[in-house]
């Protein structure tokens, strides 16, 4: 028998927001890329045809915000079974690796890993190694050549400069650190993500250093230094920040999301240009396990469906400038593909501060297709010829 396509999806509805897509409809794919899109594909031979009824096809997602450092920094875990397995075709390494660190996580996890990964850089030398030692206590790691240097041997793979600000870490040396991340990244034509959940200095004079195409990340957390101010109103600084384009990013994480502050922040119009899930260590197990599982949450708080994707899809493929390429089931993209379902019932969602909402609908990984290559599926669906 002819061969025509290597994987056939059928019968599934096909969710892309970066065309708008939302039908039913037949998906291929040839080598790593897809190159058939149809509604009727009876006559469409293929080495494995997979069956999609009930299930939504969506492009691979892309979380902007995990740690996969796994072995060396204590907030590591594995990427491929805890982002590539749960539909996550691309992930971003969020400041695990210094500039004296950065080599290993690019030769033992981003070159090895199946998930396409990417990294910001952490300004400190050593990056997020030990829990009971901040990476910016000692200023001196803060080292701007340094981290110019690792960039530019590995601009394919970082996207910008990392620098987390809370006391705990940075002590008052917050500013300062933030300072030199400005000075790394304007050297370099790069981003700074930044962390600012209880840093000594104010959320205003943070954002005063931070402009067009920098993300703030940890938006919706509830601690000091938070995009509210006392009175529940979203901080005029923080108006000004998204006005000139500084990007907000949700970045759940363990201590970084409450359900009080995204709902009286999106009740006000603040919504995120980036919804990530901060997947680490300390919260895979709880409260936040997987990114579908963070998009489920912002669904329970009243976001279409289809815009929570568009948050995890198609804003962090422009923010790689590979819309083109991947957050797309274009003919011609790379075959990164999810599949989910969009299950209802009574699901229990806990934010940072263990509070529970209860929820009627929520995304299950059921499937993932990495480059062409079939990485989990449901067994009784598929069919290998």
């Amino acid at each position: 028998m002819d061969i025509e396509y290597d994987l056939l999806i059928k019968n599934g509805t096909l969710l892309d927001p970066s065309t708008s897509m939302n039908r039913k409809a037949d998906i291929a794919t040839k080598g790593c890329r897809i190159t058939f899109i149809g509604k009727n594909s009876d006559n469409v031979k293929a080495r494995q045809i997979l069956d999609a009824s009930d299930r939504l096809v969506t492009p691979g997602l892309i979380d902007l915000h995990v740690h996969i450092f796994w072995g060396v920094s204590h907030y590591g875990i594995e990427a491929d079974p805890n982002c590539l397995d749960k539909g996550v075709t691309t992930a971003v390494d969020a400041g695990s690796a210094g500039a004296c660190t950065f080599p290993a996580l690019r030769r033992y996890i981003i070159d090895v890993s199946a998930t396409r990964l990417f990294a910001f850089l952490n300004i400190s030398s050593a990056g997020m190694i030990s829990p009971e030692v901040g990476e910016l206590e000692d200023i001196r790691h803060a080292d701007v050549q340094k981290a110019i240097d690792m960039c530019e041997k590995n601009r394919d793979v970082i996207l910008g400069i990392k620098v987390r600000l809370s006391e705990n870490i940075a002590g008052r040396n917050d500013m300062e650190a933030l300072k030199r991340a400005r000075d790394a990244s304007d050297a370099l034509g790069l981003p700074i993500m930044v962390h600012p959940p209880n840093a000594y200095s104010s959320i205003d004079d943070i954002l005063a250093i931070m402009r067009e195409g920098d993300i703030l990340t940890h938006c919706y957390h509830g601690h000091k230094q938070g995009v509210l101010d006392e009175a529940g109103k979203v901080r005029a600084s923080v108006r000004k920040a998204v006005d000139r384009g500084v990007l907000i990013d949700v970045g759940h994480g363990q201590g970084s999301f409450t359900f009080e502050v995204a709902t009286k922040a999106l009740a006000q119009e603040l919504i995120p240009n980036t919804i990530s899930s901060d997947l680490h260590f300390y919260n895979v197990n709880g409260p936040v396990f997987d990114l579908a599982t963070t998009v489920s949450k912002f669904v329970y708080l009243g976001m279409p469906l289809e815009s929570a994707l568009e948050m995890c899809i198609t804003r962090p493929a422009q923010f790689l400038k590979m819309h083109d390429e991947i957050g797309t089931l274009k003919v011609g993209a790379h075959a990164d593909i999810a599949i989910f379902e969009f299950a209802e019932g009574r699901f229990e969602f806990v934010d940072c501060e263990d509070q529970m909402r209860v929820g009627g609908k929520c995304l299950l990984p059921r499937g993932v297709i990495r480059n062409g290559r079939l990485v989990k599926s449901e067994k009784d669906r598929l069919m290998t010829f």
